[in-house]
């Protein structure tokens, strides 16, 4: 699908008003982790096009950029609608906190446009080279998360290209959501001292980004899955027994459903089966873990529930790409 072909975006003419550029930045992208706070009108910027809003005035933001991606936390501060676009050079990652419209569309080249009014807690991919738009009148302070990676990023990790990755509007992706939110909480704490730890983060996103492109992820969610209640409980247990050996039966019964139903629910949810999801909740969290010098890949690997160390470096380097001894010492 053309850039030609996509559809117009909404516009309110109450509050449409011509958009004023802003010159991008010579290098979005710069190894220091630098990082800026404003609450006047807001755009991401960088070399390889920005996440344009209009009007202006309507949230305050957050940014930080670092080597191969640069990210950048808004947060509306008046209930208005709005209107944002991108097109550029990057990968553009969107990680919707907290966002409940009443009326709008949001279109992405390649798929048909969604008007979900509730998409808190969704991500959006928009691959390098495809135009996004979407409209807002929010019923809620929306909040959301705007990641840009650069496509040598993925390179450099398997030798991707933006040919490769498929648009994705309003999907549900735990493990990639975990990466993302903590690179939100890295930009709102302005902490400038955790940049190889943030480069090290950015890597990990690239990685699971590329998972997308192997169809492990639902583009977006399918009816028949689990309920809201029943998704956190199921996710607020897993994660309280981490270290536990859960089974099927267990977990069917806290949802009241059959384990056959649970199964194939919680598949629909969470785009994984129950144990795969498990185990990849233990390894995000052993990437904590291993930010601690003091424990060791074994000990972390036992507090975690792995019957030894092999059993656990397959684990991590099979849903990370990295070995655990390899993933610390990119802390480093």
């Amino acid at each position: 699908m053309s850039s030609s072909a996509m559809p117009s975006p909404i516009v309110n003419p109450a509050i449409h008003r011509p958009a004023t550029r802003i010159a991008p930045r010579a290098d979005p992208t710069p190894r220091g982790g630098a990082m800026g706070s404003h609450n006047h009108g807001f755009r991401l910027e960088s070399a390889s096009g920005d996440v344009h809003f209009d009007p202006p005035g309507l949230a305050t933001r957050q940014a930080g950029a670092w080597q191969g991606f640069s990210g950048e936390v808004i947060r509306l501060i008046r209930r208005e609608p709005f209107q944002s676009e991108y097109c550029g050079s990057h990968h553009l990652l969107i990680d919707y906190e907290r966002a409940v419209r009443s009326k709008g569309e949001s279109l992405l080249e390649g798929l048909p446009g969604s008007t979900l009014h509730d998409f808190s807690r969704k991500l959006t991919f928009v691959p390098a080279g495809h135009r996004f738009r979407e409209s807002q009148e929010p019923r809620v302070l929306t909040r959301a998360t705007y990641i840009q990676i650069d496509p040598r990023q993925l390179l450099e990790c398997e030798g991707a290209s933006a040919a490769d990755l498929e648009p994705r509007l309003f999907f549900d992706c735990p493990i990639l959501r975990q990466t993302s939110l903590k690179l939100t909480a890295l930009i709102e704490t302005g902490d400038t001292g955790c940049r190889l730890y943030a480069e090290a983060l950015g890597v990990v996103l690239a990685h699971e980004v590329l998972r997308l492109k192997r169809g492990r992820q639902p583009t977006v969610p399918e009816r028949g899955g689990l309920a809201s209640w029943q998704r956190r409980l199921i996710a607020q247990y897993l994660e309280e027994h981490l270290a536990d050996q859960v089974s099927l039966a267990e977990l069917a019964a806290l949802a009241q459903l059959s384990p056959y139903h649970f199964a194939r629910a919680f598949k629909q949810s969470f785009g994984m089966p129950p144990h795969r999801y498990h185990t990849s909740r233990r390894v995000e969290r052993a990437k904590t873990m291993l930010s601690r010098p003091r424990l060791s890949v074994t000990s972390i690997a036992l507090e975690l529930g792995f019957s030894d160390t092999s059993s656990f470096t397959r684990a991590f380097r099979r849903l990370s790409g990295w070995t655990p001894i390899a993933y610390r010492r990119a802390l480093i």
